[in-house]
């Protein structure tokens, strides 16, 4: 199968080649300039130059192809750079979807996210619009909505790694949040960790299996987190496990994370805020209907934080393309 691919260079991109190329599929990836020594040096993958704004390259990625997949997603903006979720997560998204279309691609597989359906953020709404226009295509789609993704970084953007360099590194406690006046649960709000080998593995099996076909399919870990016990299970894979914890209110947190979000340098934005005090976990087990099953958060698949492998790990790029 040749499979045409939109945010191979990111993380969850880089961990689907190496999926992918191991199943004997020839896989095309649209490569922006700059990130060519991104992609893994394995024979059968033909890099294609250019970005999601530009139609000609979306249509030299697809030619020819059987499949198509879209990873790209990305955590924050940057306007000046013309990284928005507009740009990225719903007008990429679309008009990749038309040109796979018009291509001739039958199999289209979404990246999109658990937790989107409350629309209370330009992430959640951009991630929801691209799923709509796939739903709309004449293509046979599959969705998946991955919720929190951690593993080896591989020099991009991580979850656990991005919390272990922004709040676990600090000199200033960790931060529980919480909303309402009283701390009562504090860092009490739930997530579902789920390993990206895990993700891989759900896009490729979707691949050759026809039931997935119009799914729409939640990935989480096999258990439930709360907000304290990973910010704690990161800090004792960190060689930490004595850092300080405080409650947060968020009544007080948001206003300023609204103001000074726009710089990189503050580690959370008021929508990651709003989005994570509502919680990410999964209703319907995706990986059970794939015939999968996925591996837990625990201290031996967090083993890459610590601190001599740590050490040899890039911090993380600029952008999350998946």
């Amino acid at each position: 199968m040749k499979i045409g691919i939109i945010g191979g260079t990111g993380f969850v991109g880089s961990y689907l080649i190496d999926r992918l190329s191991a199943d004997g599929q020839a896989l095309r990836v649209l490569t922006r300039p700059g990130s060519e020594h991104k992609l893994p040096e394995i024979s059968g993958i033909e890099a294609v130059p250019g970005d999601v704004s530009d139609e000609a390259a979306l249509q030299s990625c697809f030619d020819g192809c059987d499949a198509a997949i879209y990873l790209i997603g990305i955590l924050r903006e940057e306007p000046g750079r013309g990284i928005t979720f507009d740009a990225l997560q719903r007008r990429g998204a679309e008009r990749a979807i038309a040109v796979a279309e018009a291509a001739g691609v039958k199999r289209f597989l979404l990246m999109s996210a658990n937790g989107i359906d409350a629309g209370a953020t330009p992430y959640q709404t951009t991630k929801l619009a691209a799923e709509e226009a796939l739903k709309a295509s004449g293509l046979d789609w599959t969705i998946f909505r991955p919720s929190v993704i951690f593993g080896p970084p591989r020099g991009r953007m991580e979850f656990c790694t991005q919390l272990k360099a922004e709040l676990i590194d600090s000199p200033v406690p960790a931060p529980l949040f919480y909303t309402g006046l009283l701390p009562t649960n504090a860092g009490g709000f739930e997530l579902g960790p789920v390993h990206v080998e895990d993700v891989a593995a759900a896009f490729a099996t979707a691949l050759s299996l026809p039931e997935s076909s119009g799914q729409t399919l939640e990935l989480c870990g096999p258990d439930t987190w709360t907000w304290k016990e990973i910010l704690r299970a990161i800090a004792t894979a960190a060689g930490k496990p004595k850092k300080p914890m405080l409650p947060a209110p968020v009544m007080f947190i948001g206003p300023v994370a609204g103001v000074l979000d726009r710089f990189s340098w503050f580690p959370v934005t008021r929508d990651q805020l709003t989005m994570l005090l509502s919680g990410n976990t999964c209703a319907d087990d995706g990986f059970a209907r794939l015939g999968l099953a996925s591996r837990p958060f625990a201290p031996e698949t967090l083993a890459y934080l610590a601190p001599e492998q740590a050490a040899a790990t890039a911090r993380f790029g600029d952008r999350n393309d998946g």
